[in-house]
């Protein structure tokens, strides 16, 4: 026969706790490499191989979205161009507020 005592409610309840901890991190592991997965199978977007912009004109920074590109300018202009055949689509002047 075991003369082994059994164990108190309280560490059985303990073992209990520790075991839903364990598989809680460890799906929540799962969950965050299945969403790494998921977001670098999207598609990246490419820089546009040149662009033309109007003369005179100094580029301060860049973006984009799916079918277009943006270039600010430093005299306080954002240049919308289509991603397809780099023509300029909008031109928006940034005005200033009171400073």
């Amino acid at each position: 026969m075991d003369d082994t005592p059994a164990p108190a409610p309280e560490v059985r309840f303990l073992k209990i706790l520790v075991t839903v901890l364990t598989g809680t991190m460890i799906a929540g592991l799962l969950v965050i490499i299945a969403l790494f997965v998921i977001r670098f199978q999207q598609p990246d977007l490419t820089l546009p191989e040149g662009i033309s912009l109007p003369d005179g004109t100094e580029a301060q920074a860049f973006t984009q979205g799916r079918d277009w590109y943006a270039i600010v300018t430093a005299d306080d202009h954002i240049l919308i161009f289509d991603r397809d055949g780099g023509q300029l689509r909008q031109t928006v002047r940034i005005e200033a507020t009171g400073q």
